[in-house]
């Protein structure tokens, strides 16, 4: 696998439109997109909800985490961006839930919108395994 390059689609129908991978697995290493609140019928997760949205965002990169053959264990970083960093404390409520325990490097910054306005973050995640095992 070393060298190897996978890609991994979560079913955004953005993902052909924009020509990008929900995450790419390159050797030891995983990258997540940006990953937005997006529901399985494609509509925004948790309308003005931050918490919900971000419970969302990492959902759904847990699972292409975990399609790489990667889990949050695994995770050394993450990017939280907010349109309103103030409520950043709803997201890291969220980021807090999942890795109080394996503690990335984290970054929250606030941006002035995302492509559907509905959404209220956006999260990042990269991943480094410790072994170049086998995509799941």
């Amino acid at each position: 696998m070393k060298g190897m390059r996978q890609t991994i689609g979560s079913g955004s129908p953005l993902e052909p439109q924009i020509g990008f991978s929900r995450a790419v697995r390159k050797g030891a290493h995983v990258v997540v997109a940006g990953t937005a609140p997006i529901g399985d019928d494609g509509t925004t997760v948790g309308q003005g909800d931050v918490y919900a949205q971000t419970v969302r965002c990492l959902d759904i990169a847990e699972t292409a985490l975990k399609a790489a053959g990667a889990s949050l264990e695994d995770v050394v970083r993450t990017r939280m961006m907010l349109t309103d960093v103030t409520r950043w404390k709803e997201a890291a409520q969220a980021h807090g839930e999942r890795f109080a325990a394996i503690r990335p490097a984290c970054t929250f910054v606030e941006v002035s919108r995302f492509i559907d306005p509905a959404w209220l973050v956006e999260v990042e995640l990269d991943a480094v395994l410790d072994e170049e095992r086998p995509a799941g």
